[in-house]
């Protein structure tokens, strides 16, 4: 952070104008588009070939099939295991299944249609919702990139499954945005949303609490490192206003400029209530269910780890996924694949790493920190760890930088082999033993 001297700046009144922000993200959303275009495709050629419908495989298997029957049927369907253990649809969030419900209730689409389509729309939601985040921390060729990159992921195919990842990241990047941008009571209600979606809806609320903890201490100065939540390359809004516009070159932070003209201090009393609220309603989605549940259970609040703990899942600080992967390395045939998960976590952590030399916001290091953690130290099945990264989108902006800086040509011809791969690889997985 400098010291400039901060400047009052012109004001439009109004709401924003949702045409030009669409055509700011339009690359990026046909990007996206045409990745996942090419991604269906070769996933139905492949399960032609090997005499199976693609669409069954997108939305009536797996979890797919969980989150069908509690649309149709409700909560408190179980199946015991052999070994003792407790199969309970109650470790399923419930906005999914409500959507599916909704859109069965006022159309002729079925519980699986109505998975599946809103798949498709919070994909291209968080899409755009990623976009805008990068966009508003580093630019638009960034975030273009950013989106691409997210698309080309190896298990991107879950983006357009009937599982809950497209709209979780979806719900976690615009309120992350509104975060950035000072919309505290958007940024809350979000969260609360997302809260309701999965349980790593946690790291969406930590990251509204952490922004609005930093924002309430500091006031106008934020702290080194914090980059007036919006980074270098855009204007950030301080203590809870809007602000739209492009930030000066060198200008770090901005006055918040009231809808008359006049500077609305950090610390004004509608700033603070805004920012009290965002912070309030944030935790309610998750807290809400996780006590229903334990209501339900007759187990109290921690009623909702017992249901955990009967699909064995639990926190245990990596201990289980540590040991699964060194014992890849006590036979030949499984040590590349050690090897692999060694290198995929270290990978992750030096995306961290980087991520924090640069400095990128508060609330994205927090975000991308706790969804990594309690995706690498769960132990949860192992395979299905790629796909609860995959909302960890904020670790692909160094990556996204990187590719910016290349010219047009190679940066496209690095995405179309990434997506020809990503192709590939998911109609294979899906076709075997996919994701859990």
């Amino acid at each position: 952070m400098t010291d400039l001297e901060t400047r009052a700046l012109p004001f439009r009144p109004g709401p924003p104008s949702w045409p030009g922000p669409l055509r700011r993200a339009a690359p990026a959303l046909l990007g996206y588009a045409a990745v996942r275009a090419l991604g269906l495709a070769v996933l139905v050629l492949w399960s032609e070939a090997r005499g199976k419908s693609a669409y069954t495989l997108l939305t009536a298997r797996w979890d797919a099939l969980w989150y069908t029957g509690i649309a149709e049927l409700g909560y408190g369907y179980e199946v015991h295991l052999p070994n003792g253990d407790v199969h309970s649809n109650l470790a399923f969030f419930p906005l999914l299944p409500w959507l599916e419900r909704l859109l069965a209730t006022v159309s002729p689409l079925s519980y699986a249609d109505g998975g599946f389509v809103v798949a498709v729309l919070a994909s291209l939601a968080a899409a755009w919702g990623i976009f805008a985040v990068a966009d508003h921390v580093y630019g638009p060729r960034v975030g273009v990139c950013a989106v691409l990159l997210w698309a080309v992921l190896p298990v991107a195919v879950v983006q357009s499954m009937a599982y809950s990842e497209s709209l979780f990241t979806a719900l976690a990047a615009w309120s992350l945005y509104a975060v950035l941008t000072g919309r505290w009571v958007v940024a809350g209600g979000l969260a609360g949303l997302a809260g309701l979606t999965r349980p790593v809806g946690l790291a969406v609320v930590a990251a509204v609490w952490v922004a609005g903890i930093a924002s309430l201490a500091h006031g106008r100065r934020l702290p080194a490192g914090f980059r007036s939540f919006g980074g270098s390359r855009r204007a950030a809004a301080v203590g809870g206003a809007r602000s739209g516009e492009r930030a000066a070159p060198h200008e770090d932070i901005r006055r918040v400029p009231a809808p008359e003209g006049a500077y609305v201090p950090p610390g004004a009393p509608g700033v603070r209530v805004r920012r009290a609220l965002g912070v309030f309603l944030a935790p309610l989605g998750a807290a809400g269910y996780v006590l229903w549940v334990g209501h339900r259970t007759g187990k109290g609040p921690f009623g909702y780890l017992d249901v955990q703990a009967g699909w064995r899942n639990g926190f245990d600080g990596g201990y289980a996924f540590a040991r699964f992967t060194l014992e890849k390395f006590t036979s030949f045939p499984s040590a590349p694949a050690g090897l692999g998960l060694v290198l995929g976590v270290g990978l992750l952590v030096w995306l961290y790493v980087i991520c924090v030399r640069q400095r990128q916001p508060l609330p994205l290091l927090v975000y991308a920190g706790v969804v990594t953690a309690l995706a690498l130290c769960a132990s949860s099945y192992f395979g299905s760890k790629p796909r609860l990264l995959m909302p960890a989108f904020p670790l692909l902006l160094p990556l996204a930088q990187g590719l910016a800086r290349l010219r047009t040509t190679r940066s496209a011809l690095v995405v179309a082999s990434a997506a020809v791969a990503s192709a590939v690889y998911g109609a294979f997985w899906l076709n075997g033993s996919g994701p859990p």
